[in-house]
């Protein structure tokens, strides 16, 4: 994932979003009739989804190609099984920056709705698992060409989603929930390239979004999560959710204010960054947030692309913040009671 830097980039991708449009679904609004901090929800087990984000780091760099690659999606679709109806891994090809041709993995679960609901509508919930190949921000040069553990980029949000699917299975909302683990999302234009192509980034979610597991799939809003691990998290309305999905962008916000992690969930408009929701928003039909680190005064988060992103700095605190305000989201409006 690439924070969008350059004016002439970001008034492109604005100008293509225009033009594909940006009406926000209906989704449930944060009304002062449910009271967010007192829903009941399953546990979110913090350890739980701490040990899933280690875990994927333990089989090593998940890059194109890779053993680790082949052994962590192979467990991520295993481990799914366990708790979600249908699991899907959908193969696709994919031409990186430099014209090479890799194989990537979209793992796609779902927990149906709880039996004899009549409510309408699905929920997409998704992250990147792959690891990125070059540590080109890494402060030393040496370093710049070398692949890294990807513990917060990536890893994170994929245990936090695994924890919300093992949760989640133990009382079913009244919607269905779609769970994607988008790969080959971090492999664009590496720093040292003295190139650049947006397209080069996120290429599972552009594959899905052209793509979808089911015909005319179609959710009634997305949520995606992107380096929700940091040992100081900040989140902010980043300028394609507000665009494309302002609907359930305040909505979150104002949950996540409701349940006490209001300072971690800033009401601060930030710039564009292109990740996997802004594929999703431009070419599927479903409406997709992104809650991604933004760390003031650097690219995402001090360890962003460096050989310092491991487990280290992975807090399970910052885990389960983010698994809190989305289970509290879920069963506020979709739960059995609503």
């Amino acid at each position: 994932m690439n924070k969008v830097k350059v004016t002439v980039v970001c008034m492109a991708l604005l100008l293509l979003a225009a033009c594909h449009g940006g009406a926000d679904k209906k989704v449930p609004s944060a009304s002062n009739t449910i009271n967010y901090s007192s829903v009941a929800t399953p546990h979110f087990d913090a350890d739980s989804a701490y040990s899933f984000v280690a875990a994927q780091v333990a089989f090593g760099y998940r890059t194109p190609g890779s053993e680790g690659q082949r052994r962590c999606a192979d467990y991520l679709a295993r481990q799914m099984r366990r708790w979600c109806d249908t699991v899907v891994v959908q193969d696709f090809p994919a031409t990186l920056w430099n014209g090479s041709e890799v194989h990537g993995k979209n793992i796609i679960a779902t927990i149906n709705a709880r039996p004899g609901s009549t409510a309408t509508g699905r929920v997409l919930l998704g992250a990147h698992w792959d690891s990125r190949m070059w540590a080109d921000h890494d402060p030393n040069p040496d370093n710049h060409r070398k692949p890294f553990d990807g513990a917060n980029d990536g890893a994170s949000g994929v245990g936090v989603l695994m924890e919300l699917a093992r949760s989640l299975a133990t009382d079913r909302l009244s919607v269905p929930v779609d769970i994607i683990f988008f790969d080959v999302e971090d492999q664009g234009t590496p720093e040292w390239a003295n190139d650049y192509s947006a397209d080069s980034w996120c290429k599972g979610s552009q594959y899905w979004s052209r793509n979808p597991h089911v015909p005319f799939y179609n959710a009634t809003f997305g949520v995606l999560l992107d380096m929700v691990g940091t040992e100081t998290p900040r989140y902010t309305k980043e300028e394609f959710s507000r665009q494309y999905a302002s609907g359930i962008l305040n909505k979150i916000w104002s949950v996540a204010d409701a349940v006490g992690y209001g300072k971690m969930f800033q009401n601060v408009e930030t710039d564009p960054i292109l990740d996997d929701h802004y594929y999703v928003n431009r070419l599927s039909n479903t409406p997709m947030i992104d809650i991604v680190q933004n760390t003031p005064g650097c690219s995402f988060f001090k360890y962003w692309h460096t050989m310092g992103d491991n487990m280290e700095h992975v807090d399970k605190k910052s885990l389960e913040a983010i698994g809190i305000v989305l289970l509290k989201t879920l069963y506020g409006d979709y739960g059995q009671k609503q």
